[in-house]
């Protein structure tokens, strides 16, 4: 059975979104003073590849505790995007209809652009897009930093860019789930399992995963 890991590491040059905190890692414990290794691990819950639970965007919303263990293994369908530029939307038309899909991972490209500030002008889905993805039950995930546009140097080109992260607001409104900073996703099959389970943390709005894909 065919696996790859679609999980960006969390080293110190992780890409972060704007505002929160940088992953730190310090040693704790080392082999010469303490005959053993701990490194103490400084990081926000929406480092690195990581699922947003609804709590994320919604005051309503679950945590990631309230979801039982196996929801994290998705029936998933890629969706190329990889025509759209810097700053583009994903329009509606990109939304298939396939029943058998849980997840739909849109494939930007933009996993190129990782630790670079271009990194941050990825496209993302249009409003209407992430409506018709919660209308037909879909999670979403995708190998940009948001499913909504970032803040970058680029902010004066936004003109048209919606406002706040109404693409998270329709998703996590819905109770689903989203996947973001996936990597590796180039030459997957259209059809596979990904699986993104996120650590035991009580009460969480989000958590780092190792994203898995299997086919």
């Amino acid at each position: 059975m065919p696996t790859r890991d679609l999980t960006q590491p969390l080293d110190d040059g992780v890409t972060v979104y704007p505002g929160d905190p940088p992953v730190e890692r310090t040693p704790a414990a080392t082999h010469a003073s303490d005959g053993y290794r701990v490194t103490e691990v400084r990081l926000g819950t929406h480092s690195g590849t990581h699922v947003d639970a609804p709590s994320h965007t919604e005051p309503d919303g679950k945590n990631l505790d309230e979801f039982a263990v196996e929801r994290f293994a998705f029936d998933a369908r890629l969706v190329d995007c990889s025509s759209s530029g810097a700053r583009d939307p994903v329009c509606p038309e990109s939304v298939p209809d396939d029943a058998d899909a849980e997840m739909l991972v849109f494939r930007t490209g933009w996993d190129d652009h990782w630790g670079t500030e271009r990194y941050y002008d990825h496209p993302y889905l249009a409003r209407e897009t992430a409506a018709k993805c919660a209308e037909r039950g879909y999670h979403v995930g995708t190998d940009a930093l948001s499913p909504d546009p970032s803040p970058s140097a680029r902010d004066a080109e936004r003109d048209g860019e919606p406002d706040g992260v109404p693409a998270h607001r329709e998703l996590l409104g819905s109770d689903l789930l989203v996947v973001e900073n996936l990597t590796g996703t180039d030459d997957l099959p259209e059809r596979f399992e990904l699986r993104a389970y996120p650590l035991a943390l009580a009460g969480a709005d989000g958590s780092p995963v190792r994203a898995v894909a299997v086919w």
